[in-house]
């Protein structure tokens, strides 16, 4: 006796759409350095995107 077959196939999830600011989830920002003046510095660093948190997806309305 053999198991009848599955016709029932699984949607694929769809993709979600990527954040307009970062696409990856992080942004590169400047700093300032000093400790009366504080000169903003040639140097970036990463952080995470305000918009999705750091997820890189389009926040849902």
């Amino acid at each position: 006796m053999t198991a009848p077959k599955r016709t029932a196939r699984r949607t694929a999830k769809p993709k979600p759409t990527p954040c307009p600011d970062c696409t990856t989830g992080q942004v590169s920002e400047s700093f300032k350095v000093g400790t009366h003046s504080k000169r903003e510095s040639s140097d970036r660093q990463e952080a995470l995107c305000l918009t999705c948190f750091g997820t890189g997806q389009a926040p849902t309305p």
